[in-house]
């Protein structure tokens, strides 16, 4: 039953074939797809939370997690190239590993990227609130700019609302996107390269100020956490960071999927994708060196000296004491980049850190619920989910029900929950779904070898379980509870599942379902699976 229902593959790439894209991109411009595709939100929000994580290691957690990118962006191009249609890793799925896999890869890529948008949501608000702080004096209050502080007692979630009640910023950023989603507004692709060239030129700003101020004693110790955490504790270290940190790449697949745009994708795509992987991880790397060099990037401790998750009720405790006295370090900063320039003397220039991130990040969050409705609107279109998820308004042309839904969950989950809780709850759902991808790719390699392949992963049965491991290595060192969350949410799924989308599944009845450029013409019944019922000839 697992690995039945499996959507025909020729059915899939017959409408791709119809588009007939010109292969006009080169190493250089895949590799520079790349890079605006991947730098952005993580290293904006996430450089604090790393830092608590595993201090000055943080370096080291950059390099894992682009390595498991690299490795596992090589599997996603094989399958991006051979099937270059919407719906990312779950029509991969479908097509290889059955209609149950691939609901439950859809339904975690619904999880990831929803989780996703909260987080940058939550990143622009830190830095929105100290923007007009430092440059207006307008002061928003902590109950108001930051959701409760989240920890566990007795194995249940506990809520600390000293620390905040609700991120009104940040629901009000996310209902703005949506609002604009919904009537249509998406970017252009000169908007984007604007927004871009602002996040490249601010990073790039922040390195040519820190690097040059680098002390060195602040690197020491360089892994108070060590690899795995002290005593056990889930998601600290220098391995629990990668796991975090890992979020400051997602984006790398924008070079998977423009494959079949690509020429001599053979040569090409790996140029691009370890290339644009590659620049971003020495970037990376010279931003927190610049942070940790400057200013230090110890976590904070409990009294006692035990180590603090990021984000918990005892974190926010430890915080607030220190700035009490006048001490705020890295780790309890919520827009840490401008916070190391007002640190050492540059506080208009941390303003314009503000800017750019004020500017640039909503956009982020326009692609992330772009991303999360697509997915949504194609498993309604394959009958997995209500066909009235997938109505289309009659004048703003867009899926406005799935949007206008998703972009409320978005906006309740940035209201009350941390920026790196969010951002570990998004990676559970990546780090399946990419397990999942580098698992089809070995399995077509078997099943159907002969099948055409524009790019094909080289060295497949050395880099598809190395990303197999990377991915589960990384899941395992999250925290304990972005762990649960996923199997959680894949249970809620599975019953969703066998109580509706198993009936409902249009490859289930016989019906193959449509793809972008014919999306208006009706599925077209096909000949019965052994366990469908045959079709009655359904019209769209």
């Amino acid at each position: 039953m697992i690995f039945g229902r499996v959507k025909p593959l020729d059915a899939i790439l017959a409408t791709a074939e119809k588009k007939s894209l010109t292969r006009s991109l080169g190493p250089v411009q895949l590799t520079l797809l790349g890079v605006g595709a991947i730098i952005g939100t993580g290293i904006f929000v996430l450089t604090s939370e790393a830092a608590q994580k595993a201090g000055p290691g943080m370096l080291i957690s950059f390099i894992i997690a682009g390595f498991v990118c690299a490795v596992a962006a090589l599997c996603y191009s094989e399958l991006a190239s051979m099937v270059p249609v919407s719906g990312s890793a779950y029509t991969y799925t479908y097509a290889v590993m059955g209609e149950l896999l691939a609901w439950m890869v859809g339904w975690a890529l619904i999880l990831e990227y929803a989780v996703a948008a909260s987080a940058v949501s939550v990143g622009w608000s830190g830095y929105f609130v100290g923007l007009i702080d430092s440059s207006l004096g307008i002061h928003i209050p902590a109950a108001l700019a930051s959701g409760p502080a989240w920890s566990m007692v007795d194995g249940i979630p506990h809520a600390d609302f000293s620390a905040g009640i609700v991120n009104v910023p940040a629901i009000v950023i996310a209902l703005l996107v949506t609002w604009l989603l919904m009537i249509g507004t998406t970017e252009s692709a000169k908007v984007n390269a604007v927004l871009v060239a602002i996040k490249v030129a601010a990073l790039t700003m922040f390195i040519a100020l820190t690097v040059p101020m680098i002390n060195g004693a602040n690197f020491e110790p360089f892994q108070p956490n060590g690899m795995f955490g002290h005593g056990g504790e889930s998601g600290l270290g220098v391995v629990g960071a990668a796991a975090s940190i890992f979020f400051a790449y997602v984006g790398f697949d924008a070079v998977s999927t423009a494959a079949e745009e690509t020429k001599n994708p053979q040569r090409n795509v790996p140029i691009g994708l370890i290339g644009s992987l590659a620049i971003c991880t020495v970037f990376y790397l010279l931003v927190a060196s610049g942070a940790i060099g400057t200013i230090g990037a110890q976590p904070v401790v409990n009294p006692d000296g035990s180590s603090i998750a990021p984000g918990s009720a005892a974190m926010v405790a430890q915080c607030k004491s220190l700035m009490a006295i006048g001490q705020e370090p890295l780790v309890c900063s919520k827009e840490a980049l401008a916070h190391v320039l007002r640190q050492i003397g540059y506080p208009w220039l941390g303003n314009l850190i503000g800017l750019a991130a004020f500017l640039a990040l909503p956009s982020v969050i326009l692609m992330m619920l772009f991303g999360q409705t697509r997915i949504f609107f194609v498993m309604a279109r394959d009958g997995l989910l209500p066909e009235k998820l997938a109505t289309i308004h009659p004048r703003w042309k867009t899926p406005h029900v799935v949007t206008l839904i998703t972009g409320l969950c978005v906006a309740v989950a940035a209201a009350f929950f941390p920026v790196g809780q969010l951002a570990d709850i998004s990676n559970s759902g990546t780090l399946f779904a990419f397990f999942m991808v580098a698992m089809a790719v070995m399995m077509l390699r078997i099943t159907d070898p002969k099948r055409k392949r524009p790019f094909r992963t080289p060295i497949v049965w050395v880099v598809a379980p190395v990303a197999l491991i990377g991915c589960v290595t990384l899941f395992l060192n999250l925290p304990y509870e972005s762990k649960m969350v996923l199997p959680i949410w894949g249970g809620i799924g599975l019953v969703l599942y066998f109580l509706y989308g198993r009936r409902k599944s249009y490859v289930g009845r016989g019906i193959v379902d449509v793809h972008e450029d014919d999306a208006d013409t009706p599925p077209q019944p096909v000949p019965p699976l052994p366990d469908a019922p045959t079709p009655g000839g359904r019209q769209a």
